[in-house]
């Protein structure tokens, strides 16, 4: 698939060391991609998020390797010179290097994506980023209120918040950066720490609930979009499509139902008179 993006991964970089704010939004089909590509947005994230919005599941757990190949070549499709970060979704990457490779280079190969994103920031999971990074594949990695770990955690809650936790996640994002990772995502996470990590790395951060000195944000399309029925309290909506989409599917049941629709110009074989 061939496609020439107009960021890589020099740009993120040169936006944090220019103190220009990196922005990222998740789209996870040809139409939403085709509108991203069409904005100003830097990158996208298709994401296992796309559990829960596109899917209609309670957390990102269900969601399979081939979900997340699928709609990464969908957002592909839809915006071919985008920067793509695809998420591997759970036990893809927590079983064995070798399918860790392989299920990276899956989303790279078949989804078109420029690069992967997992969760997680220690232990296996850096000897699992590192097993991705040898195969030439740009990792993100993701911190904080990971959520893939919702059983682990008891549910989504914030993190880092006790300073042990505090000193904990610090570290694990200064390993990250000395893995090779090329950006982090900072879930969850009180804004004191999230200003502390952005300003301890070189690298750039992008947060997600995690304040406002991160070196940007992420944002669930629908969430930011108002066609959602989740709501996170660091959401901020910028539209309402819902209520849009609603009322736009009323009037056209009202006119089907008056004859109204279809008129004269909707008719693609009109009668004629003979």
């Amino acid at each position: 698939m061939t496609k020439s993006s107009s960021k890589n991964l020099h740009s993120f970089r040169d936006l944090k060391e220019a103190g220009t704010k990196i922005t990222m939004v998740t789209a996870y089909d040809y139409s939403m991609a085709r509108c991203v590509a069409a904005s100003q947005i830097d990158l996208i994230l298709v994401g296992d998020s796309l559990g829960m919005v596109v899917l209609g599941y309670e957390n990102t757990l269900k969601v399979s390797l081939d979900d997340m190949i699928t709609h990464t070549a969908a957002v592909r499709r839809g915006a071919p010179q985008s920067f793509v970060v695809a998420d591997l979704p759970y036990m893809s990457y927590h079983l064995s290097l070798d399918e860790t490779k392989a299920n990276a280079a899956a989303l790279i190969i078949e989804g078109g994506a420029d690069a992967v994103k997992l969760e997680g920031g220690s232990g296996v999971r850096l000897e699992a980023i590192m097993a991705i990074l040898e195969c030439e594949i740009p990792v993100c990695a993701h911190i904080g209120l990971t959520p893939q770990s919702v059983r682990r955690f008891g549910g989504f809650r914030v993190q880092g918040k006790s300073p042990e936790a505090h000193e904990t996640l610090l570290r694990q994002a200064l390993a990250l950066e000395k893995a090779g990772v090329f950006m982090l995502v900072l879930e969850g996470i009180p804004e004191s720490l999230g200003k502390e990590i952005s300003q301890s790395l070189s690298i750039p951060t992008i947060g997600i609930g995690a304040g406002r000195y991160t070196d940007g944000q992420v944002l669930v399309y629908h969430d930011l979009l108002g066609h959602s029925d989740l709501q996170p309290k660091f959401v901020r909506s910028y539209a309402s499509l819902d209520s849009d989409i609603t009322q736009a599917l009323n009037r056209y049941c009202a006119e089907v139902r008056e004859g109204a629709f279809p008129g004269p110009e909707n008719v693609y074989y009109p009668i004629t008179e003979q």
